[in-house]
């Protein structure tokens, strides 16, 4: 299959070979850079680079297999709901914490960013719901708690939203190291 339609020909059918060993000399010989067509006047001119081929890419991303499972063509960005990741991610705090963030540990298997700020709303916002209920009988710190809520999941979502395009995870002090954690042990 080419899915490159702008090529004319499949990169194995252009690959380089290597030079024949030299017997006689000990050094390596001096790599040195293909010379450069310059018939066209435009400096913007793409004809002059070499091919992709040239650099030595496989077709396959980098290098081929993932190390760990084998694996070919991993995308950092997919996730396995219709939704893109960065609204994914704001989700798990949106989603009436911390029940959006099991929901979310429940249906997202691909993402691990996803499932890092999952697992970070889901810790998070049970320990706040904990201090709510023994807060329970003041009217006044029930208020200034929620107020907290708001904000707090107001400044996550739009960290999260923020560094989908990085993969940063943002984390919360005790919370984000353990959620750390249990992204990184799956």
């Amino acid at each position: 299959m080419d899915f490159a339609p702008y090529q004319d020909t499949a990169p194995e059918h252009e690959r380089a070979l290597s030079p024949p060993p030299h017997r006689s000399s000990s050094r390596s010989p001096i790599p040195k850079s293909p010379p450069l067509n310059r018939s066209s006047t435009d400096p913007f001119s793409t004809s002059a680079l070499p091919p992709p081929s040239h650099f030595g890419a496989s077709a396959t991303g980098f290098g081929g297999a993932d190390v760990e499972g084998g694996r070919l063509n991993v995308n950092l960005f997919e996730t396995s709901l219709p939704i893109r990741l960065d609204y994914e991610a704001m989700l798990a705090y949106l989603l009436l914490p911390p029940a959006g963030g099991v929901i979310l540990l429940v249906m997202e298997h691909k993402s691990d960013y996803v499932r890092f700020h999952a697992w970070q709303s889901s810790l998070l916002f049970a320990v706040v719901f904990i201090i709510h209920l023994i807060f329970s009988f003041s009217k006044v710190i029930s208020w200034l708690l929620f107020v907290v809520d708001i904000v707090l999941i107001g400044f996550l979502s739009l960290h999260a939203y923020r560094d989908a395009d990085t993969l940063d995870r943002f984390e919360v002090p005790f919370f984000g190291r353990i959620a750390s954690s249990f992204v990184d042990d799956e």
